[in-house]
């Protein structure tokens, strides 16, 4: 019977057979201080410095990605404040007529990704094809990327009274180049920005100064060109007198 005792724990087969003797061998190992104590400690130093080794990785990579959101903080506030310095000098080479000084100023950004630039190169580019120094050449050139600078602005921000104001602004100069068809159709979305414009700045008096011209153009329009409008479009845009004041009236109320 005790032989049969002793038999029993065996009964698990040899996997279970293993652990006991491995666990003896080591136990046996440690008190004759011999390889199998030494291998065990050189394991738990290994494990140790394993354990080390990923507490410093993790600290390594938590202070990468830390330094990483600062620069990239500071890199966004530097960028603020650097197009916060140009528009100011902007509108200060604006104030003093300093038309061609402003294009070179402003189309130095052109790649930028603010609306309040875009707008503003818009404005510089108009005028300066405005200067009777400007070849007719370089006008036409400078018509249609006033136009391309306001429809960025505009794409950037469709809440920016500016953008709206000069959009309409430099698709009404390129109608020039474009033909009578052209310039027609154009008058529609000329409108449309501008009453836009003046939704989002009720104060502003540019916008509102040019839809009163917008609305006296049309009402002042000669019999022969209303024929070439109706001729060209179902429903030709138009105007009455009675607009125009209502367009005065806002003027003075805005001033």
């Amino acid at each position: 019977m005790a032989a049969l005792a002793r038999a029993q724990p065996f009964r698990c087969g040899p996997a279970c057979l293993g652990r006991p003797l491995l666990r003896e061998a080591g136990g046996a190992a440690a008190r004759r201080g011999g390889p199998g104590a030494r291998r065990g400690a050189g394991g738990s130093q290994v494990l140790g410095k394993d354990f080390k080794r990923g507490i410093a990785l993790s600290a390594g990579s938590f202070l990468v990605y830390e330094t990483y959101r600062l620069i990239s903080r500071f890199a966004e506030v530097h960028a603020s404040f650097k197009v916060e310095e140009v528009i100011e000098q902007a509108d200060y080479l604006y104030g003093s007529g300093e038309t061609e000084k402003l294009y070179r100023l402003l189309v130095q950004h052109k790649n930028s990704e603010d609306a309040e630039l875009w707008w503003r190169l818009a404005r510089a580019s108009r005028d300066l094809a405005q200067l009777s120094s400007t070849s007719a050449e370089e006008k036409k050139q400078l018509v249609y990327e006033a136009l391309e600078y306001a429809k960025k602005a505009l794409e950037k921000n469709e809440s920016n009274f500016a953008a709206h104001k000069w959009y309409a602004i430099c698709i009404s100069d390129v109608g020039d180049y474009e033909g009578i068809k052209a310039k027609i159709a154009n008058a529609f979305v000329i409108k449309e920005h501008f009453q836009k414009a003046i939704e989002l700045n009720p104060k502003d008096a540019t916008s509102i100064h040019l839809m009163g011209i917008w609305c006296y153009s049309f009402a002042e329009m000669p019999w022969y060109q209303r024929k070439i409008a109706a001729m060209l479009f179902a429903t030709p845009p138009t105007s009455t007198y009675k607009e125009v004041q209502k367009e005065a009236l806002e003027l003075l109320n805005s001033i």
